[in-house]
């Protein structure tokens, strides 16, 4: 063995991986990534500087084609990860895009297929797929569930709220397990809980432009309106107190989301980071103190990602790396549970 110890973690690759918020918190967890599949090119490469691992920098379909052909061969694999594209099933989506788009993102809904077929040809003995709560309601998780029964696992979809589980984020997702040694368990609600203040608290009130810490130049008039929001308030504050700078959409619509244009507050956890959260007018991404939305970092924290974790790519890709990721910290919980899961069945099985 030339004096090397033999790496004896679990294995897994992670399949739409995006930057590798999955495939961080399983790492940090006790597991070894062996392979990653990202198509978009920018995504890929963040994962590349951060882990080490191939990348798979290009199309699912191919990559299960090289599969099944046996063109790409892996050891013992013990589990799949990943998040399917989720614009398809996602309500935010729907509700702004034009029908080019809407069929657009339908037609990603199926992608979960080539996720299981993955599995298949694999024989993990775990799987993990993370997607907006809206998939496990949906006509499509019917054939996915079916597909995975047919080849053996054991499911358990569920809702997992980040902010549960240490996260300083009120975030959502819908992870469905599935598991070839029985019952799969969830993990338990964390008793910690986190806010923005434990999240960005640490970075320069006024970005230095450092490591994504990087500010915008706002126009004169978008300055007076963030100055106009408190803590907690949103474009209601705007519309009440400087109707003059109030765009004239916003004054018309006297209700909606209390979100748009809206400050967070220290001691609470922030809203959903999504991939425009540089922009105000998109959600509750106002800096609590600072005028000016957060940063590409403070998103980054927030989202629980260190800061030594690289990014690659213009503002708008690494923006959306960090808004599609999935909190590192609520993965782990996820990854630490599974594994304990898989040692649980091992040791009954060795008793059997």
């Amino acid at each position: 063995m030339n004096g090397e110890l033999t790496d004896i973690r679990p294995t897994f690759i992670d399949l739409f991986s995006g930057c590798g918020g999955l495939s961080y918190g399983f790492i940090m967890a006790g597991w070894r990534p062996l392979f990653a599949v990202e198509k978009d090119p920018s995504a890929a490469q963040s994962y590349q500087l951060n882990f080490n691992c191939p990348v798979w920098a290009g199309l699912i379909e191919d990559f299960v084609s090289e599969l099944e052909n046996r063109r790409i061969v892996f050891p013992k694999v013990n589990a799949i990860i990943g998040g399917p594209p989720c614009q398809g099933f996602s309500p935010l989506g729907k509700m702004s895009a034009k029908q080019e788009t809407i069929e657009n993102h339908n037609s990603l809904n199926d992608l979960w297929a080539y996720f299981l077929r993955s599995v298949e040809l694999l024989k993990p003995d775990i799987f993990i797929t993370e997607n907006v709560p809206e998939f496990i309601r949906s006509q499509e998780f019917k054939k996915y569930e079916n597909k995975a029964k047919k080849l053996g696992y054991f499911l358990n979809p569920n809702v997992l709220n980040a902010a549960e589980f240490g996260v300083p984020q009120k975030r959502k997702r819908a992870f469905c397990i599935g598991s070839l040694k029985g019952d799969p368990p969830l993990p338990r609600k964390s008793s910690e809980r986190s806010n923005v203040r434990d999240a960005i608290g640490h970075l320069p009130l006024q970005p230095d432009n450092k490591n994504w810490h990087i500010g915008r130049n706002p126009t004169k008039k978008s300055y007076e309106r963030y100055q106009v929001i408190p803590p907690g308030g949103n474009r209601f504050d705007l519309m009440k107190n400087r109707p003059d700078i109030t765009p004239p959409c916003w004054l018309k619509k006297k209700k909606g989301t209390t979100d748009v244009f809206g400050r967070l507050e220290w001691d609470k956890p922030a809203s959903t980071i999504r991939t425009e959260f540089f922009k105000p007018e998109k959600g509750r991404y106002l800096h609590p103190e600072a005028h000016r939305p957060i940063t590409h970092r403070e998103a980054a924290c927030i989202q629980t990602f260190p800061d030594s974790f690289i990014f690659f790519g213009s503002k708008i890709d690494v923006a959306r790396q960090i808004g599609e990721a999935v909190p590192p910290l609520l993965a782990e919980a996820v990854a630490e549970t599974i594994l304990d899961h898989l040692k649980e069945e091992e040791k009954h099985g060795s008793k059997r």
